[in-house]
């Protein structure tokens, strides 16, 4: 009785904070629909199937990237060497196939160990040398990227097979092609974050590392392990970014650091740990790709787009600032 009077009495703006502290998914899946809606509206012409197509492509290949960003956040981490490993991995895809689609596989091999090896180092240089993941991940992504200008000179660097790239951007009966990739990939990242034994380790682990000890979870291992699947999931990303973009260059998905953290926190993952959901995530990123679509399609000047864009994207941020019920 008195919590139903309680909620009686709640103001409009105690409702909402409640409920995107209840439900963050379904806020942003709420406000990723009303900026679409604000975009239909002022231009009828967005509504059309190859703007949903293309929506749909670039939610996917930034939920692809922030598979191993929800990953690292749930365990108390930080990883903002993933647009930096997904340019390196596109490099890598464009020239080893260098336009034949029979090298897939050795490029894929190749983008994933050099993933799992940027990973490993990071892991290694947060746990063991216990340096603040924030400079680890600027300090690594900052080295992978003077790699690649190393190795480019700073050009368009190769080309991704032809088959490969219809995988990518192609479509079958007006559906992108890349929801077959996340038909694999989303299971996947359920999977390891909701049925695996890692996964529950994960978030004991990000809710309080202490209690986690005494449990007896080797915390350092499972730290390591999430920076490793972060290294090779946004290799993964990045491969398919080569085929999106045909061609790669270095520091083509920088932006996907920046944008993958984004995603991930609206999506109702803290920075503390042990709270989130990729389902969140990929919620996250549809907002991301709405509100970047809205403000290209209404044309605002890039500076405007720039400034639009991180006002909104810090009222979303203070928005969704969640505590966690425990932490002790």
């Amino acid at each position: 009785m008195e919590k139903n009077k309680t909620k009686a009495t709640m103001s409009f703006s105690q409702k909402v904070n409640a409920f995107i502290k209840r439900s963050p998914a379904r806020m942003a899946l709420i406000i990723a629909v009303l900026l679409y809606g604000v975009t239909v509206i002022a231009v009828p012409a967005a509504l059309n199937p190859q703007a949903i197509s293309t929506i749909t492509m670039l939610t996917l290949l930034l939920s692809f990237a922030a598979i191993g960003q929800t990953i690292v956040l749930i365990g108390g981490g930080l990883d903002l060497s993933v647009g930096a490993v997904m340019s390196a991995a596109a490099i890598f895809t464009t020239a080893i196939m260098d336009g034949q689609d029979g090298r897939f596989f050795p490029a894929l091999v190749v983008v994933l160990a050099m993933g799992a090896a940027v990973g490993f180092v990071n892991g290694i240089c947060t746990t063991k040398i216990k340096l603040p993941a924030l400079i680890v991940t600027l300090v690594i992504a900052n080295v992978v990227t003077q790699l690649q200008y190393v190795f480019t000179g700073g050009n368009p660097f190769g080309f991704a097979g032809p088959r490969f790239i219809q995988t990518v951007i192609g479509r079958i009966h007006g559906v992108p092609n890349l929801v077959f990739y996340a038909l694999i990939l989303f299971p996947l990242a359920f999977f390891i974050l909701n049925r695996s034994r890692f996964g529950k380790q994960l978030y004991l682990m990000g809710n309080n590392p202490g209690a986690a000890h005494l449990g007896g979870i080797n915390v350092n291992k499972i730290r390591i392990l999430s920076y490793v699947m972060s290294g090779i999931f946004a290799g993964f990303a990045g491969m398919l970014g080569a085929g999106f973009m045909q061609t790669a260059q270095a520091q083509m998905f920088d932006d996907y650091a920046f944008n993958s953290l984004i995603a991930v926190i609206i999506g109702g993952t803290t920075f503390a740990g042990g709270v989130g959901s990729f389902g969140g995530t990929v919620a996250g990123a549809l907002l991301m790709v709405l509100l970047s679509n809205m403000l290209s399609t209404l044309q605002f000047s890039q500076p405007i787009r720039n400034l639009v864009l991180g006002g909104v994207l810090i009222l979303l941020l203070i928005m969704y600032n969640r505590k966690k019920a425990v932490r002790e």
